[in-house]
């Protein structure tokens, strides 16, 4: 670790919800990476699990004969816990299902090399 890095504790917010879920007419979590972006958040992610379950135990795949259209999506976004708790509420109104995890975290940043 450089003497110009530092560690700082930060929040991770962790939104697990099925790839058919909807707000509106949007796929929820395009919805619910719009409302971030909106909010000025840093960045937001949004993963596409290969498999899973939710609360009804029905096991989710790609590697099934027939594709699943309803894999696990994790979108996770990083920043403070008072930011995150603030619109977390408007996230939960969007939500019909899944689950929400709120973590600390301790971030490092990089600075973007400068290459010749």
């Amino acid at each position: 670790m450089d003497q110009n890095d530092t560690l700082e504790e930060q929040a991770l917010l962790r939104i697990y919800i099925g790839e058919n879920d909807r707000h509106g007419h949007l796929p929820l979590y395009e919805a619910l990476v719009e409302l971030f972006r909106s909010e000025g958040f840093a960045g937001a992610t949004v993963l596409r699990g290969v498999a899973g379950f939710g609360a009804h135990h029905t096991y989710h795949t790609d590697r099934l004969l027939r594709l699943s259209s309803e894999l696990p999506m994790v979108l996770e976004v990083v920043d403070t816990k008072e930011r995150l708790e603030q619109v977390l509420p408007r996230a939960e109104e969007m939500m019909d299902g899944g689950m929400i995890t709120l973590e600390r975290v301790l971030v490092r940043r990089y600075p973007k090399s400068s290459r010749s």
